[in-house]
């Protein structure tokens, strides 16, 4: 089943793998950035691979699963394997990754102030050479390998495959490159920021790709230059799609898929020139909205889509349901099993998402509620929730891009007054019933 409407909890890496993997939201794991780990605030908290291991399931896994240098020892059954690869392409992607690691962390504590000149090396990569010289080709790899040690245990297992691509810098071997004609690449419909907002609702900076060598310090992005990025993107987009595709044969080969649940998940959006900005870092569709797969053996239901309202915190769930593992208490997320029984069903409501900012010495915290109509956000200081700085209202029925806040027009007093309810009520917290110890 296809979830249309999926969305993380924050739209950047750490935040939002943090959450999935403890089923719990940022204001919980205290994890609003790339430095914090999620045990300084939950040191016993049980995460979702932690959970499987604990009840006899053989649990590994490769590559990003929590984020660059945040890893989870607890987690795993064998250590987390990062698969970082040989070759002159592969060693550059890699000095590249722990450059950029270093300098996410920086432009975190600086978020939403200055720009960025720090440069790493190119943004993209077209290189004819095998799927392994890079990192994600060579995590595939092991996968499989894993898969074959796995089928001659007979034990239940547990498998994390964190592919790093699209992922800034969008390298992938030439022949996915090959797949698009650049000509018939299209440019951003709306490069501008979205009306009525507060200037801060979208980082215009785009730090994570000015670090990269070859895109400008400041200021617009060439559309030519626009055209190679979105190349780029679609290009590690069908080279993951192919590796993941490698995976799955190799679960049929080995007679796995007829008992093995899938899940495809990203950990936040991407924008390519939308709204003046790129890369995530914003409560927007753009960056909160989710890639969000789910296969069942046997469900009666494969092959649908869903425009059903997710979270990703609602996978843990999701999976201890659907392995009768207990469901334990302190999850906030709700399963999704009603779901892959009834495309039609819903579990909530609403979608919540959040994004910090530092704003000219404000210390501010944007909460957003997506509901089946609209995006409210609102943006309060970060100590004082009743401190208001500014509202965002959306209505995706008449503007799907979000290019218009209508807030601030009095005519909709009455449905800010309804939302806002709503949303104060969302954000007192949805947690599931009947969970146990």
């Amino acid at each position: 089943m296809t979830f249309n409407r999926a969305y993380c909890q924050q739209a950047v890496c750490s935040p939002s793998r943090s959450s999935l993997l403890t089923g719990t939201r940022p204001d919980t794991t205290k994890v609003w950035d790339l430095q914090t780990h999620f045990r300084k605030a939950l040191p016993d908290v049980v995460t979702l691979p932690q959970d499987f291991k604990q009840n006899g399931y053989f649990v590994q896994g490769f590559g990003k699963i929590y984020h660059g240098g945040l890893d989870d020892p607890q987690s795993w059954s064998i250590p987390l394997t990062r698969a970082m690869s040989g070759g002159q392409y592969a060693l550059k992607e890699n000095a590249a990754i722990t450059k950029r690691r270093a300098e996410e962390s920086r432009q975190q504590r600086t978020q939403g102030e200055g720009t960025y000149s720090s440069k790493l090396g190119p943004a993209f990569e077209c290189a004819d050479v095998p799927d392994n010289t890079y990192q994600d080709g060579r995590i595939a790899d092991l996968a499989i390998t894993a898969l074959r040690e796995i089928a001659k245990k007979n034990q239940p297992f547990w498998l994390g495959i964190g592919l790093l691509k699209p992922h800034l810098p969008f390298v992938a071997p030439k022949k996915y490159w090959d797949l698009y004609d650049p000509a018939k690449i299209a440019l951003a419909p709306n490069p501008f920021p979205p009306k009525g907002a507060p200037t801060y609702a979208v980082e215009l900076t785009g730090g994570e790709l000015r670090t990269y060598a070859g895109i400008p310090a400041v200021g617009p992005i060439p559309d030519d230059l626009a055209r190679q990025l979105k190349h780029g993107y679609y290009a590690a987009i069908s080279y993951t799609d192919t590796l993941l595709g490698h995976v799955l044969d190799e679960l049929d080969r080995l007679g796995l898929a007829d008992n093995t649940i899938i899940v495809l998940w990203g950990d936040n959006g991407w924008k390519l020139g939308e709204h003046a900005g790129w890369t995530k870092h914003t409560n927007m569709e753009n960056d909160t909205r989710i890639p969000l797969l789910i296969s069942v053996p046997g469900m009666k239901t494969a092959g649908q889509k869903t425009d059903s309202l997710v979270e990703l915190v609602d996978v843990y769930p999701t999976l201890t349901e659907l392995c009768a593992l207990p469901l334990l208490k302190h999850l906030e997320g709700t399963s999704l099993v009603p779901i892959l029984h009834d495309s039609k069903a819903t579990v909530s409501p609403v979608a919540l998402s959040q994004y910090p900012r530092n704003q000219k010495g404000k210390q501010l915290m944007g909460y957003s509620m997506c509901t089946d109509r609209y995006r409210f956000t609102v943006w309060v200081d970060r100590k004082d929730h009743s401190m208001i700085d500014a509202i965002e209202l959306y209505d995706h029925q008449v503007d799907p891009q979000e290019n218009l806040s209508i807030a601030k027009d009095p005519a909709n007093a009455g449905l800010v007054k309804l939302l806002m309810a709503q949303w104060t009520k969302s954000w007192h917290g949805m947690k599931p019933p009947m969970a146990q110890e």
